[in-house]
């Protein structure tokens, strides 16, 4: 049996039906095409020929992966990338090898300014099969995002009177933009099999968090100097298109801020309530007027565009510290929520020790385990538009009795994933 009909058979929802055109074997592809960057846009390759990198038309499978390949200094991720024996990235691969996505967004993913890791990734563990059964995935189209972990701001951002200088340290990273001890830690990435537009590519890495109306920023924690520079992305806010057979998908990419490490302000689950808000307003072209992207343009996504919201937001709709950011998504009316489940994640529940007593949202869709003080939670997500088809989903967590359960320990969160179709075309 292959690894990709095993994981079918741990997936608590038939996929027989609904799979996605990623299902077909691959082979590994050219490791030497060139990804599109934004700085090489006129370089964008063409897929490989086989059948897995060149998806069937207007069907695919988006997904979304923290995958805790981050290091303690500038450099280390290129480092451990460099080394296509480390344990940690080929679990990570062999996951992705397995689910077989067509698009993937990479959190906790650092950033550098070359995109070498990414390239390193898809050449030296992607492109390389990871089990004795296993089967290599190419990505032609890939790219990593500048972040504001590590970045200076310059002001005693986590109200201790002193501002961390020092790079690499903890109270650097406590008053930078976005928690990181060095610029770029905890970024992310994006791999596709499909053409990325990165000349219509939006961020708003900029965005200051005192634009937002009626936002939740604590009152009298921070500066009145300190609000005139102090973003609300905590790393970035990414609007990718993406070329689907002629069909644009937006990939709305974004990783707040835990809801904790703060104090009675509740300056983190503040922020990550609005940075998931965030999404909210700009999908409705009636609540977006305020938004602005680092190139100065104004305004949210065009309506009736397709998308998913992809992320590890941080935030449980039930469950957890923080606020109403999630449950503020997953009830949107132009978004579907998916709910996808896995048996690892009820077998986990069923357990039900420390915090997981005291919840009350159904374990069957947690994507994240942690200790017993925090217990499992709903914290990752791809939540694709209304105007899309739903045909599958899942979450890869099988188990302890199932193969591939010992691949769960490389991160916190389990990868998640969505199979759409989108609607044919009128051309």
């Amino acid at each position: 049996m292959s690894p990709r009909h095993l994981l079918m058979a741990l997936a608590t929802t038939s996929l027989a039906a609904c799979s996605s055109p990623s299902a077909t074997p691959q082979d590994a592809g050219d490791s030497t095409d060139a990804p599109t960057y934004q700085d090489d846009a006129d370089a964008t390759p063409e897929p490989d020929a086989d059948a897995d990198a060149t998806p069937q038309p207007s069907s695919l499978r988006v997904a979304s992966f923290n995958t805790s390949l981050f290091g303690t200094a500038a450099g280390d991720l290129i480092d451990t990338l460099s080394n296509p024996d480390d344990a940690h990235p080929q679990k990570i691969a062999n996951v992705i090898q397995l689910v077989r996505p067509d698009v993937i967004l990479l959190n906790e993913f650092d950033f550098d300014e070359e995109h070498e890791a990414i390239d390193l990734f898809a050449s030296n563990f992607l492109e390389v099969a990871q089990a004795s059964d296993g089967e290599a995935i190419s990505y032609p189209y890939r790219y990593q995002f500048s972040s504001n972990t590590g970045i200076a701001s310059g002001f005693d951002l986590n109200g201790d009177e002193e501002i961390g200088e020092t790079v690499g340290t903890q109270a650097y990273g406590n008053d930078a933009f976005g928690f990181g001890i060095f610029p770029g830690q905890y970024a992310f990435a994006v791999l596709s099999k499909y053409p990325i537009d990165v000349e219509g590519m939006r961020t708003f890495q900029n965005f200051l968090w005192k634009d937002m109306p009626e936002n939740r920023i604590p009152e009298g924690f921070f500066s009145p100097e300190a609000l005139e520079v102090l973003r609300l992305s905590s790393k970035n806010h990414v609007d990718l298109p993406i070329d689907v057979d002629g069909q644009t998908l937006h990939l709305l990419a974004s990783h707040p801020t835990p809801p904790a490490f703060d104090g009675a302000e509740g300056r983190n689950k503040r922020r990550n309530a609005d940075e998931i808000r965030f999404w909210h307003d700009y999908i409705r072209p009636s609540a977006s007027d305020y938004i602005y992207d680092d190139a100065g343009q104004i305004g949210g996504l065009e309506d009736g565009a397709h998308f998913v919201i992809v992320g590890d937001l941080n935030d449980d709709p039930i469950d957890g510290n923080g606020l109403d950011g999630a449950d503020l998504l997953v009830a949107d009316a132009r978004v579907i929520d998916p709910l996808p489940e896995s048996t690892g994640a009820i077998a986990s529940g069923n357990a039900r020790e420390g915090a997981n007593l005291e919840h009350q949202a159904d374990h069957r869709y947690d994507t994240a385990r942690f200790n017993p003080n925090v217990g499992n939670l709903r914290l990752d997500y791809a939540l694709p538009s209304a105007t899309l088809e739903v045909t599958g989903q899942g979450v890869f967590w099988p188990a302890s009795t199932e193969a591939y359960f010992e691949l769960i320990q490389v991160s916190d969160h389990h990868l998640v994933w969505v199979d759409v179709a989108l609607p044919q075309s009128d051309d």
